[in-house]
């Protein structure tokens, strides 16, 4: 396919960088309308001033261009690229972790990442970022950014249940991880739901489901009728906002799902905190 569109390794540079700062100083508005709402609908004093204090913690971090919360997270970046896109004058990976590189200093931002899982010196830098690509049709390249901090993504988990565990058993395997969880992610959670694929892909889906904006519903009916079977589910635990009791647990429940071998059934679910951080480009 001929080349329709150029994209400079400089302009992702910079858009990477404004991403970075900007998803960590600036709740999108569907996070703070689910906030709202539920401070509106929790009936709990205690739950109810804890809505109100992350309400008013996301107003002082955007006046302020401060961090949301002090944990500034991993640099997890989703690329779409289409099939009519040439990057010029360099590596689109290295264009990334520049930019990473570049919006973790310019933005004050705490740096997270160690160099080895187990030596654990810190990188010093925010990088590398952790980078899904895939290649679309078109003549875009869309970036996504997201903010990962270690309460939630340590809180996450995936099991290979077998075929007869059914839906039962999906449902079960998610509402009792985020039970176990407890206040560890910093709830009210919103919970991503891989089903199928493999190991590793089920977590990718579950990853992926969170950058769904909040409040919107499944295409598929039988997928949206179970997200909000499990939200009903997690909503019943009581742990409630920061864990200290109300109605509401979880925000939303975003579930994806794949084909996958006649003998296994795989399921990831990966949450994520109310700092829900996500960010988007696209250059054309």
């Amino acid at each position: 396919m001929a080349i329709h569109t150029r994209i400079s390794t400089a302009k992702i540079v910079e858009k990477v960088s404004s991403l970075c700062m900007d998803a960590n100083f600036i709740l999108n508005e569907d996070v703070l309308k689910a906030l709202t709402d539920s401070y509106e609908a929790e009936v709990s004093p205690v739950a109810k001033e804890i809505f109100a204090d992350l309400l008013e913690n996301a107003k002082i971090a955007k006046e302020c261009r401060m961090p949301i919360c002090q944990d500034t997270g991993v640099a997890v970046i989703f690329v779409e690229i289409g099939v009519g896109v040439e990057i010029t004058d360099g590596n689109l990976y290295d264009a990334i972790n520049e930019g990473v590189r570049r919006g973790y200093k310019e933005g004050f931002l705490r740096k997270s990442m160690v160099s080895d899982p187990i030596n654990r010196t810190n990188t010093g830098d925010n990088t590398p970022a952790i980078i899904h690509s895939e290649f679309i049709s078109g003549n875009c390249l869309k970036i996504t950014f997201m903010a990962k901090g270690a309460g939630c993504e340590n809180m996450s988990r995936i099991s290979m249940l077998t075929p007869a565990d059914g839906k039962k058993g999906i449902i079960d395997f998610v509402v009792e991880t985020v039970k176990v969880a407890k206040a560890n992610p910093c709830p009210p959670v919103i919970v991503g739901v891989g089903i199928g694929g493999t190991f590793d892909y089920a977590a990718l889906l579950a990853k992926k489901s969170l950058l769904r904006p909040l409040g919107t519903k499944h295409t598929d009916p039988d997928t949206a009728a179970l997200e909000q079977e499990i939200l009903d589910r997690i909503n019943k635990l009581g742990i409630g906002a920061q864990g200290l009791g109300g109605w509401v647990t979880a925000l939303a429940v975003h579930v994806n799902r794949y084909p996958c071998h006649i003998a296994s059934l795989p399921v990831a679910v990966n949450i994520d905190c109310h700092a829900h951080r996500v960010k988007t480009v696209t250059l054309s």
